[in-house]
């Protein structure tokens, strides 16, 4: 199957020059974490930019400081294993498909789940690709405080546990935005500079103004935002059966159980598409 046969041909993209607030309303918008980004007026493609550059980058105003250059491209015809590969080894979670320089689709890890993965003979379990390091919370945890906790682990995912310890929701990234405005806070620090002599001697102070933008959270706790209708296999579940479920719920991840029914991990549309190249 080559990557024409999947790919989103519907793109949404941004335009430099541009900035974050447009960025951040375009995917709001359309329900989107990245958008390629392109040359005014053109097709060019220059890079791409996504939630997570918006998140780490409150201090900058402008798409062309922030999204990243460094870009992994497929071609029309390429197979739908050479997108996968290059989302593995790269750890992203989409591809820009280009010809001749020109943004021509879009293929994302859910692309290949819901329009690949769910039709082909896939029957590994879910064990061999799951997740096991996963940043769970207390459904109680304010939202800063869970932020900070799935930000500790550098992913984009945070589980939500009851008060027997079992999962009850789950959080995206997205979630999180969509519960934040960037503030601006101005920090004084003083520097006395004193001159050696007797008591008449006079000091001097040098005040150094900082104002830096951060992200600031709403008063709602982790159970007031995580999406609770949670679907969840077990390890045992075969990939083109998680895949299927993924593509029946418009989802990228799911947690994952034993046969006891404890939580063991996650499994994401990212981890699926390694069973591709196995």
């Amino acid at each position: 199957m080559q990557i024409k046969d999947i790919m989103s041909e519907e793109i949404h993209y941004i335009q430099v020059p541009g900035n974050r607030a447009n960025a951040l309303e375009l995917m709001r918008k359309n329900n989107v974490s990245g958008l390629p980004v392109v040359k005014k007026g053109t097709k060019t493609l220059l890079g791409i930019l996504t939630r997570t550059d918006l998140v780490e980058n409150p201090d900058e105003e402008q798409i062309a400081l922030i999204m990243t250059r460094d870009l992994i491209t497929v071609a029309p015809d390429d197979n739908i294993k050479d997108a996968a590969r290059k989302m593995v080894e790269n750890n992203i979670r989409r591809v820009p498909v280009v010809d001749s320089e020109e943004l021509v689709g879009l293929v994302t890890a859910s692309d290949l789940v819901n329009k690949a993965l769910w039709k082909m003979d896939l029957n590994d379990p879910a064990e061999n690709y799951i997740l096991l390091n996963v940043p769970t919370t207390w459904e109680r945890t304010p939202l800063n405080v869970a932020f900070s906790i799935m930000r500790y682990f550098n992913l984009k995912v945070l589980l939500a546990l009851n008060n027997e310890g079992k999962p009850s929701g789950i959080l995206t990234e997205t979630d999180f935005l969509e519960e934040s405005e960037v503030v601006s806070e101005q920090t004084v620090h003083n520097t006395s500079v004193g001159t050696e002599g007797d008591k008449w001697s006079w000091d001097s102070t040098n005040v150094l103004y900082v104002f830096k933008n951060h992200l600031q959270f709403s008063d709602k706790e982790v159970r007031d935002v995580a999406t609770s209708d949670l679907a969840i296999v077990t390890t045992k579940t075969p990939v083109k059966d998680c895949a299927n479920k993924m593509r029946q719920r418009n989802i990228e991840q799911m947690p994952v159980i034993d046969v006891e029914g404890e939580l063991v991990g996650l499994i994401r549309a990212g981890d699926l598409i390694k069973s591709l190249l196995d």
